[in-house]
């Protein structure tokens, strides 16, 4: 391959440091690329240049390494390889690839250091940069954390400009030119007469070069791919119903398999009986797997029938049987023993204010990620080589587990991530995954789909976890002097990181992300997280500790504003001194006409900064015989540079759609150790009609390129209920609103 393949700058930079000798064993090996994934899977004719860029006769795939989840990440990914290849859009073709280290993913690490997003110091940035380093050592490909834009931006670029590189030189070689006497279009080089060589047909020479410097990349200026609107690479197959989902897959002989598993999440499975269920048309096995079992059978409805029809006997949950017991377990969590962090410790909170201030307390339930696919994969175990089709997030951590279930080398194992039916998460776990293999070990030669029941898939979640916040705070007129933030929850990081193996030392993050970072400046200002004790199993939920810190925060900002008598924009601020921070405001306020509603309706703000994104969200309601009904909303988000306006416009959208399902009815309740909520008729997403229209506007103020996954989540619902207050003078300070005010 044309070994620029060794794709990342520190790629290029590094390696001729590693060459001249005299360099420590563990920055050499930091300096030392992962090798390309792709050579070991060339057919005849096929060639790879780098791990992002394999060439056949039919023209360039580009592989975007990074989850499609519905995100539209692939369609990003590929245009900033296409872009500096010069390739036809209309002709891009995008696969996953391969799991594979080479395509670890930094930036996902960088959003855990201690500094805030709106720090751009010079050691900030240098701890940021050094995130790099035990990324690289982990060697973990994961999709998550609004990370894939920010990771990929420059490494990505660097690998479609190497691959021009390498091919441009091929084409100078034997056309006897030299290399800056050529050009590139649409796939192919051209020279001064006019010859035109498709890039397929150098491609087998140009993986033969060694580039001996850093190609230079395109400015801003040249893009003809990036920074406008592009069809996306899925869009066909996802409109026409005919994309292919772990859940669609089917193979010659497959069997296909459900489970049933403890649902007091972690218990165990005392006992069971199959009779009835192995004497069932279509069932040929019922094997028993860690805390249940799993039934195979000629269909997947042959399988879900069966199922219902064992009896089981389950073991007592690890953790309170209710909600109740549940919450007074958070409430008893602030406590000293319990303090996980103060990132945040401004001023002197504690001389300032006194018992007689004002204080409230708010709260958030679980949540289920409940994508509209329910966990699924499938396997096949033959010939002492193992197959793996799935939806997850890691797969480098997919084959870790294959490795660890059935005792292959990685060069057995091959992992295909298939588009997900959604993933907000939910597919960074590896409780499917597992299972599958587990199965396939059991039905050894014979390839099986496993496939959750929607109810299987409710009540077996890794949930955002309940959290509680208390908030005490004084005012000088119209000014916030003293702001004291305490929140309680169990640890995503703890629980999440738990089921994968590792512990992570120090406090975690999440549980005060989307309060401490936050660019509001008051003379006191303290942001403290309590870690309460494990209890049901937690894991990322889109935006993660943002999605409830965003609530408690900007409701607890907007009581604030009424009790100063200030507008809650205006208050918003004049405590605020990002000026992207500002601008997002500014211009929600202007794209809503702030301070200017109709009769009978009012309008609500919210304001987060998250995964580095200043987003400001405005939602304008009424109330009609039928309930509350939204009548209009808007959104400003600052992404620093807009790749795909059009996708980024998409993703604001759907991620506030997902912030009011979940601030509307969304709501996991426990009984008897168990979630009492199955299915879509107890855990009711927003509908279409109910759905107001959203204008987006973008920003492009900030310094650093950012990631949209996640920013559109956590204003959401504070925003909703700011705007509640507005209307109907009912502050609600619990999720979900659904149990206060009607909805129509």
């Amino acid at each position: 391959m044309g070994r620029a393949m060794k794709i990342a700058r520190r790629g290029f930079l590094f390696g001729s440091v590693a060459i001249l000798g005299g360099v420590a064993f563990g920055w050499y090996r930091y300096a030392t690329p992962y090798g390309n994934p792709l050579e070991a899977g060339l057919g005849t004719g096929e060639a790879t240049l780098n791990p992002y860029v394999m060439i056949d006769a039919n023209g360039v795939t580009v592989i975007a390494p990074r989850a499609e989840m519905g995100q539209g990440v692939h369609t990003t990914l590929a245009a900033l390889v296409a872009e500096e290849m010069d390739l036809d859009w209309s002709a891009i073709r995008v696969i996953h690839g391969p799991a594979s280290k080479a395509y670890f993913n930094s930036a996902v690490l960088a959003e855990g250091i201690p500094f805030a997003p709106t720090d751009d110091s010079r050691l900030a940035n240098t701890m940021r940069g050094a995130m790099d380093i035990p990324a690289k050592f982990l060697g973990l490909q994961i999709t998550g954390g609004s990370s894939s834009i920010p990771d990929a931006f420059e490494k990505m670029r660097l690998a479609g400009a190497a691959a021009r590189m390498a091919l441009v030189q091929a084409a100078a070689a034997r056309l006897n030119l030299s290399a800056d006497q050529l050009s590139t279009e649409d796939g192919a080089v051209l020279a001064p007469d006019g010859t035109r060589i498709p890039y397929a047909d150098l491609a087998v020479d140009a993986a033969g070069i060694d580039l001996r410097e850093e190609p230079t990349l395109k400015p801003r200026e040249n893009w003809r791919l990036l920074g406008r609107s592009l069809p996306r690479t899925d869009m066909l197959a996802k409109v026409t119903g005919t994309e292919t989902y772990a859940i669609d897959l089917r193979l010659p002989g497959m069997r296909f398999a459900t489970v049933r598993t403890n649902p007091r999440l972690g218990g165990e499975m005392l006992s069971y009986d199959a009779s009835a269920a192995e004497a069932m048309p279509g069932v040929e096995r019922i094997v028993p797997i860690p805390n249940g079992v799993a039934v195979i059978a000629i269909t997947t409805w042959h399988a879900m029938q069966a199922a219902d029809a064992i009896t089981f006997d389950w073991g007592p949950a690890p953790y309170p049987a209710t909600s109740s017991e549940i919450t007074e377990t958070l409430r008893a969590s602030f406590t000293e023993d319990r303090k996980d962090s103060t990132n945040r410790n401004d001023g002197d909170v504690d001389t300032i204010l006194t018992a007689e201030d004002w204080q409230a307390e708010y709260t958030v339930p679980y949540l289920a990620h409940a994508t509209m696919e329910p966990m699924s994969g499938a396997a096949l175990l033959r010939d002492g080589k193992l197959t793996v089709w799935a939806g997850n997030q890691i797969p480098t951590q997919a084959l870790a587990e294959a490795q660890a279930i059935t005792g292959l080398p990685p060069e057995a194992i091959e992992i295909q991530i298939l588009p997900m039916g959604g993933g907000f998460g939910r597919r960074l776990e590896m409780d499917a995954l597992r299972q599958s293999i587990q199965i396939a070990k059991a039905m050894e030669g014979t390839p099986i789909l496993l496939a959750w029941s929607r109810e299987e898939d409710m009540t077996h979640d890794a949930y955002r976890p309940a959290a509680i916040a208390r908030v005490r705070a004084k005012l000088d007129g119209q000014t916030l002097v003293a702001f004291d933030y305490a929140t309680a929850s169990s640890s995503v990081v703890e629980s999440q990181a738990g089921r994968l193996g590792y512990s992570l030392p120090g406090p975690d993050g999440a549980i005060v992300q989307g309060a401490w970072e936050q660019p509001y400046r008051f003379a006191n200002h303290r942001v403290t997280g309590y870690r309460a004790p494990a209890m049901v199993p937690v894991g990322s939920w889109r935006s993660v500790g943002a999605s409830q810190n965003a609530f408690f925060h900007e409701t607890a900002i907007d009581e604030l504003a009424h009790l100063a008598g200030a507008d809650p924009l205006e208050f918003r601020l004049s405590q605020i001194d990002h000026d992207p921070s500002r601008k997002v405001l500014e211009t929600v306020a202007e794209m809503s006409g702030w301070g200017s509603t109709a009769p009978g309706r009012a309008k609500g703000v919210a304001f987060c900064m998250s995964f580095g994104v200043p987003t400001a969200q405005v939602i304008e309601i009424e109330n009609t015989p039928e309930g509350i009904r939204m009548t209009g909303a808007w959104i400003a988000a600052d992404v620093g540079t807009a790749l795909d306006p059009g996708n980024i416009e998409a993703q604001l959208q759907g991620g506030m759609v997902f912030g009011l399902s979940a601030a509307i009815r969304g709501e996991i309740t426990f009984a008897d150790g168990m979630a009492e909520q199955a299915n879509f008729w107890d855990y009711e997403p927003l509908r279409l009609s109910q759905c107001p229209p959203i204008r987006v506007q973008i920003l492009e103020n900030q310094p650093h390129i950012r990631g949209i996954g996640e920013p559109g989540t956590p204003p959401a619902a504070p925003a909703l209920g700011n705007a509640i207050f507005a209307l109907t003078g009912q502050r609600l300070r619990d999720l979900p609103f659904a149990r206060a005010v009607t909805f129509a």
